[in-house]
């Protein structure tokens, strides 16, 4: 059978603020700028979930979205969305929410509840310019 990616693109909105405790003041504000910002900052976000595998030939489907849409759901956007990932996301606490960081940590939730090697890309859309993409590696 082909072995077709599919991928479901969802959104959230969240604040943050990049800053290194173990950074100095001066440092944490070269290094990020206005990302350092104390009262944090804010992005509507993207975050797209491809899936990797044989197509069913008795459904067609690699994975049917609307499951893959519930897992991201349940998983991810009923902690992140609408909160301060700083301080209201337990799995991303001692974490500097970089959306590199961010994609991390989504691809360790979706592994626990996705069929195994199914997973095959997290990508987090910060703005329409800067993505990052995590593959497991």
């Amino acid at each position: 059978m082909p072995v077709v990616r599919v991928t479901r693109r969802l959104y959230f909105s969240a604040g943050h603020r990049l800053h290194n405790p173990q950074l100095s003041d001066a440092e944490n504000r070269e290094i990020y700028g206005l990302c350092n910002n104390p009262s944090g900052h804010g992005h509507n976000y993207g975050l797209e979930v491809t899936l990797r595998g044989e197509v069913d030939p008795r459904t067609g489907y690699v994975f049917d979205l609307k499951r893959l849409k519930q897992a991201v759901e349940e998983t991810i956007l009923t902690d992140v969305d609408h909160t301060n990932l700083n301080v209201d996301v337990p799995w991303l606490e001692g974490v500097i929410p970089t959306a590199e960081n961010i994609a991390v940590r989504i691809w360790q939730r979706l592994e626990e509840v996705l069929p195994p090697g199914m997973l095959e890309r997290v990508s987090v859309l910060e703005s329409e310019r800067n993505i990052a993409e995590y593959r497991g590696e």
